[in-house]
């Protein structure tokens, strides 16, 4: 549903456009609260007249929202006791259901995809309302899946599988290489320094310097084999971007240029996880009194 826009007609009359998805329940249901609405085709939204009509309207869309939300959620309830999930990672609650895992990219991932979802830190769990309850079942198996991956035992016997392989060799490799703040950079295109910009290894960084130092081809080879550069690539220093500094940034518009694939102007989607992970760094310093 969308709120209302306060206008005035063709023959000056004071009054509000009323604009919501068609259902025809609903519709009744506007129509009884608001006699004197009129459609109009040209703006595709009713014409509410009165001085206070955006007001009205907008507590009219209210109790519908939370009527609509009301019933959602009794549906969903309905279909939890119908076919419930049964987990040791899903809580039912009176109000709502609860979703605790272990820590994994993929669940966090998978979770956001289910509408109205919230992380509640102080609960340490995912808090979902019944009436999301349909689409977080489409998600469950990739999500206890990913939870019982990174169960403390498995991730141990993990551990212990790949101690001394190629694999734990290269990941420690790879910390390493991002311990250095370093990035292959091309010599003829490098990033604007000093401002947030997206690599392809280390996601939203600040890039601030480059001294020319030659990349030894080796490691161009072995820990940023999915950078689309040259052999003869030099080093960029690079720090983490402060939220202060992500929140200022503009994204970068649909279709824009992406500069080979070496660094570029972030997506929104890229900054708003950008700027999550930049406010939880700062929440975890200050709480630890840096």
């Amino acid at each position: 549903m969308n709120d209302s826009k306060a206008i005035s007609n063709a023959n000056n009359r004071p009054g509000a456009t009323a604009a919501f998805p068609f259902d025809r329940m609903t519709v009744e249901r506007f129509r009884k609260t608001f006699p004197r609405a009129r459609w109009n085709d040209d703006l595709k939204a009713w014409f509410v007249p009165g001085k206070t009509a955006a007001q009205r309207f907008n507590r009219w869309l209210e109790r519908e929202l939370s009527q609509t939300q009301t019933h959602a959620d009794l549906k969903g309830r309905d279909a939890f006791v119908f076919d419930p999930i049964v987990s040791k990672y899903l809580r039912r609650l009176d109000d709502h259901l609860e979703v605790v895992t272990p820590y994994s990219r993929t669940v966090v991932d998978e979770m956001r995809e289910v509408p109205f979802a919230s992380w509640d830190g102080d609960r340490r769990a995912w808090t979902v309302p019944y009436r999301s309850y349909e689409v977080l079942r489409r998600h469950w198996s990739r999500i206890e899946e990913a939870a019982r991956r990174n169960e403390p035992e498995e991730r141990k016997k993990r551990r212990e599988a790949n101690r001394g392989s190629e694999k734990e060799r290269a990941a420690h490799a790879r910390a390493n290489e991002r311990r250095r703040r370093r990035y292959p950079l091309d010599s003829e295109n490098l990033p604007p320094f000093g401002r947030p910009v997206m690599t392809s290894a280390y996601g939203v960084v600040v890039f601030v310097g480059c001294d020319g130092e030659p990349v030894d081809p080796k490691i161009l080879r072995t820990s940023y084999a999915d950078i689309p550069i040259s052999a003869d690539s030099v080093w960029g220093q690079w720090r983490p971007a402060t939220l202060a500094e992500l929140v200022k940034t503009w994204p970068s518009r649909p279709g824009s240029k992406t500069n080979d694939g070496i660094w570029r102007q972030p997506t929104i989607d890229e900054l708003r996880v950008a700027r999550k992970a930049a406010a939880r760094m700062e929440q975890r310093r200050s709480s630890m009194g840096h």
